[in-house]
């Protein structure tokens, strides 16, 4: 029997599959089931297995990279949660810190808090730096309990002052509030994350807690139906990229939030490693918005924690950065009279005007259709047929609305599309210092490799890579995930205290934390966060192991502090303020290869290049290995389409990826 490994990621317009069969690939995409996004996943999966010729019996391992709790936090969709802080500190969530979400817009106002004002309890109690101020009596637990019980929540999340150095306090009201109310999801924050900075820790706990019913309700829908077709328990894809077993990640709500992005980053990565690209850049453009990432030596970047929609969560996550630019993306004309893009999206129902399920407003796909990137009578993955007239006449309005015509706006919905898609892979890059144009472009999703050399020329980056199975790479990051559990901590340790001993004693709690429910062999990844003392933020030091000398961190320390800020300080004192830890079992190296292809048909059609019509050759398959491409070109790959613009040429690697180059005037 072949090894088979299976891997499905939902998206805003498809879900994808990847069946992993003795290193060959097998790909399927499904609409995306916003009611139920199982249903969806299903349909995906007997796709993909039909076309493998398979069994889902067959079937040894299943991932699964999800986006339930994105939208329901962006979209506000979670369960009512009722907040339980220390007395005096119910509105943390309200009072937030100090800078505005929008520097010049006084009138702007932050997302409102996802615990409302009559959800939240006072607690009489008070533990301080230096230990317990106001003890938790039996009686505050019992008020405050019945409290609970009395208001309408589904969840609720504790969050008290200082738990992260004694949880003794949270520990007794989280037991006795499951036990008295053991339909309630509860969420602690000295489980969910024992770090110093009461507003991110109580942001963090209070969306953890808004998401897990909806969260749970999905992911047993999931193991049921799996289960009833033969398939084994899913993985799922967190956040920090690696997988957890399905019940783990029930239990994390918080950990799961960028689930799908983070599969495309892992396998963008794998694919630069696999391909011997060092340093490169992932482009992951879907229905419904585009995730950009850094990969540097072949391995994806990671942070703390970012914001979502506004409210901030400090996990350990890959660096991505998310827009709302995708193929749905939906254009339209301002109170100005002015044209826009996003980042309200047609989604998968309807679905742009092009896909004649009913949707009425003009989108990206539309326009990609209109100019010739698309084929008029061609078939998207999914089996969707597109409809040419239904997106001039929905596009068609949009230009009368602007006073421009139908072809001009077209050009101009690519034109804004491509600029927001650039300013967010200039954040990743240039904002932090990085030159992009040394940097390969890996452009994958479903709409990817239709903008990426346009993009790629307006960042001055030569090499876009479009991999085989671009349109459903996320899936095949999945499968290329490691079985991974992170942990993060506040230690602060400085001066006498910070020594190899304390940092190794430290390290080694969290490691036996991390490492439970993992096979015997494990790899370990440990990343200190120093600052000088007195300063608000601190800088990441990593490659040092679990017993590091307190020297060498000082000094790689300030060598990142002048880096960043131009100056060290010899005379200040450094203090370590948290530790990450990441325990993961190694991960198979797989070498993915395409499943045999018939070839192509070659056909020609007019599209809009530099602002005029030019004729062009059009593909229809996969080229095979070692065929050699010159623009003006399209490629209809199963998954996805690649633009070739005149100028650029390019090879088809062993693994069926298309390596484009710019040549002279391709990238500016």
């Amino acid at each position: 029997m072949a090894l088979m490994q299976l891997g499905v990621d939902v998206g805003g317009t498809f879900t994808d599959a990847v069946l992993l069969a003795d290193g060959l690939v097998h790909t399927a995409k499904a609409p995306t089931t916003p009611d139920d996004q199982s249903s969806g996943v299903i349909d995906a999966v007997r796709a993909v297995l039909e076309n493998a010729g398979a069994e889902a019996g067959e079937v040894e391992s299943f991932s699964h990279g999800m986006t339930v709790g994105t939208n329901a936090l962006l979209e506000r969709r979670g369960a009512p949660t009722a907040l339980l802080a220390t007395e005096g500190f119910t509105d943390l969530l309200e009072i937030a810190r100090q800078d505005r979400p929008g520097l010049y817009r006084l009138c702007e106002d932050r997302p409102a808090p996802l615990a409302d004002p009559d959800l939240r309890v006072g607690v009489r109690e008070r533990i301080g730096p230096d230990g317990v101020v106001e003890p938790l009596s039996e009686a505050e637990i019992e008020r405050v309990v019945e409290t609970v019980g009395s208001l309408d929540c589904r969840a609720v999340a504790i969050c008290l002052l200082f738990s992260y150095l004694d949880d003794s306090h949270e520990a007794r009201l989280a037991a006795t509030l499951r036990s008295a109310h053991p339909e309630l999801a509860v969420s602690v924050s000295s489980e969910v994350l024992p770090r110093m900075r009461e507003y991110e820790r109580c942001s963090t706990t209070v969306i953890d807690a808004y998401l897990a019913p909806l969260l749970s309700r999905y992911l047993g829908r999931l193991s049921e139906r799996a289960s009833s077709e033969g398939l084994p328990e899913p993985y799922v894809m967190r956040s920090s990229g690696g997988v957890v077993a399905l019940e783990v990640a029930r239990r994390g709500a918080a950990w799961s939030v960028l689930s799908g992005p983070a599969g495309g980053a892992v396998g963008a990565a794998m694919l630069a490693r696999l391909t011997g690209i060092d340093d490169a850049l992932g482009f992951d453009m879907g229905g419904t918005s585009c995730d950009v990432c850094v990969v540097e030596s072949g391995a994806v970047s990671r942070t703390a924690g970012r914001s979502l929609g506004g409210r901030p969560i400090q996990l350990p996550m890959v660096d991505v950065h998310t827009v709302g630019a995708g193929g749905g993306s939906i254009a339209s004309c301002d109170s100005g009279g002015a044209l826009q893009v996003g980042p309200r999206s047609a989604g998968s129902d309807p679905g742009p005007a092009c896909y004649g399920r009913g949707g009425g407003e003009p989108t990206v796909t539309d326009a990609n259709l209109l100019l010739g990137y698309l084929g008029e009578r061609g078939r998207l993955a999914g089996g969707v047929e597109l409809d040419r007239e239904a997106a001039e006449t929905a596009v068609g309005e949009l230009a009368d609305a602007i006073g421009l015509g139908p072809v001009e706006t077209a050009e101009g919905i690519l034109r804004l599309t491509n600029q927001e898609m650039v300013r967010a892979l200039r954040v990743v890059t240039v904002e932090r210092g990085i030159d992009p144009r040394t940097h390969a472009l890996i452009a994958f999703g479903g709409a990817g490799a239709m903008h990426a050399c346009a993009i790629a020329a307006e960042l001055g980056i030569g090499r876009v890579l479009s991999p085989r199975a671009g349109g459903v790479l996320s899936a095949l990051g999945l499968i290329a995930g490691a079985r991974r559990h992170d942990v993060a901590r506040t230690a602060q340790l400085a001066g006498d205290q910070l020594t190899t001993a304390a940092i190794a004693t430290e390290v080694e709690g969290m490691r036996r934390q991390a490492a439970a429910g993992l096979g015997a062999e494990q790899a370990l990844e440990v990343t200190y966060e120093l600052r000088y003392r007195g300063q608000s933020f601190e800088l990441e030091v990593s490659g040092h192991g679990p017993e590091p000398e307190p020297a060498a961190l000082i000094e790689d320390f300030e060598t990142a502090h002048e880096r960043r800020y131009g100056y060290r300080d010899s005379e200040g004192e450094v203090e370590l303020v948290g530790i990450r830890l990441a325990v993961s079992e190694p991960a198979a190296r797989h070498d993915p290869s395409p499943a045999s292809t018939e070839g192509v048909e070659h056909a020609r059609r007019r599209a809009r290049f530099g602002g005029e019509w030019v004729d062009t050759e059009v593909l229809i398959g996969e080229p095979a290995s070692g065929s050699e491409l010159e623009g003006p070109l399209v490629v209809e790959l199963p998954q996805t389409t690649f633009v070739l613009p005149p100028g650029w040429s390019a090879e088809v690697d062993g693994r069926g990826s298309i390596d484009a180059s710019a040549g002279a005037g391709g990238a500016r």
